[in-house]
């Protein structure tokens, strides 16, 4: 009798636990941006055979890589109520540091890979300690040092692209096989990012602290938390995940590129709102912010096998995302 009241209540333990990490990992606010992915998924199978190979899905994967990762940093600080304008001038600085250091300088590369990580975590501190120390806005800050970082990319480069990088600097677009699809290492990296920041926001007090602070910032300092150190914290990691998407940039175009990411930091906030995480802060998952970069990269890629011009693809983007913030905005009116 009480193996079976033992077997009854260890079933019990692992259904509590299964139901508790499809709840973490697909949230309310992801099964929309996932169900969008599905169906995009769906329909542009019906308009192009060449969708659905694996040459064509892991294309689209090797094209998200950077904004992806790029987006993981976003959306630790957007889950802080924040916002980073600077993360692509960021990655384009770390660049061009990584790879002078490596060719110009002749230093050892992945020397030169720790000094690219380590100029992008000090502009993450920084903004992070403007942010907390000065009591301005986010979005200020970080346009101040997204010009900061342009500047000095142009500066130091001295508008020139750096090429022949040594293999250490480009071994994230080396392939393996997976049947007969080609998957590249850094997509395996950008992945094994997501996931790992999934687990320290779902399964760690670190990332209930960083929920906490998104929802109410006073209300988590009286609960103990320390708030100012929690979000320079947050803003120095996703510095170094700009670095990193640094890294799997200079791997997929080979050189050390000034006008590189000029973009990518609207691309991030783009993937990070598809994904279902709210502006407001305190709620998303950063599952759903891969989601919203795998759909940018599906409605692209479909569009383009379809033979849609490029500007469209734009536009539908555009559209997507103020779709994305009118749901969030009705959610949270519900809410109240």
């Amino acid at each position: 009798m009480s193996k079976v009241i033992t077997d009854k209540q260890t079933g019990a333990g692992f259904s509590n636990q299964a139901r508790r990490f499809l709840a973490g990992t697909f949230s309310l606010s992801t099964l929309g941006p996932l169900a969008a992915l599905l169906l995009a998924g769906a329909f542009f199978a019906t308009q192009s055979p060449r969708f659905l190979t694996g040459t064509n899905l892991s294309l689209v994967v090797q094209q998200v890589m950077v904004v992806g990762t790029l987006a993981v940093g976003q959306t630790l600080i957007i889950l802080t109520a924040g916002i980073d304008l600077s993360n692509g001038a960021v990655m384009a600085l770390g660049t061009i540091v990584m790879t002078k250091f490596a060719v110009d300088v002749g230093l050892n590369p992945y020397l030169a890979i720790l000094g690219g990580l380590i100029v992008c975590g000090a502009f993450g501190f920084l903004n992070g300690t403007l942010v907390t120390s000065l009591k301005l806005p986010p979005f200020i800050v970080t346009l101040g040092t997204l010009n900061i970082a342009f500047a000095l990319t142009h500066i130091y480069s001295s508008e020139q692209t750096i090429q022949n990088l040594p293999s250490e600097l480009t071994f994230f677009d080396n392939t393996f096989k997976i049947g007969e699809t080609s998957v590249t290492f850094g997509s395996v990296l950008m992945i094994i990012i997501f996931f790992v920041t999934w687990f320290v926001l779902q399964q760690t007090a670190v990332g209930r602290h960083i929920y906490a602070l998104g929802n109410n910032p006073e209300a988590a300092r009286l609960n103990g938390i320390n708030t100012r150190r929690l979000l320079v914290i947050i803003y120095t990691v996703a510095g170094v995940i700009y670095g990193i998407a640094g890294l799997l940039l200079v791997a997929r175009t080979s050189v050390g590129d000034p006008q590189a990411g000029q973009t990518d930091n609207l691309d991030s906030i783009t993937a990070v709102v598809l994904g279902g995480t709210s502006l407001f802060g305190g709620r998303g998952s950063v599952i759903g912010t891969l989601v919203g970069a795998l759909i940018v990269g599906i409605f692209r890629n479909g569009l383009q096998l379809m033979g849609v011009a490029s500007i469209y693809q734009v536009l539908i983007t555009g559209v997507l995302v103020i779709l994305a913030v009118t749901v969030d905005q009705l959610a949270r009116r519900r809410q109240k």
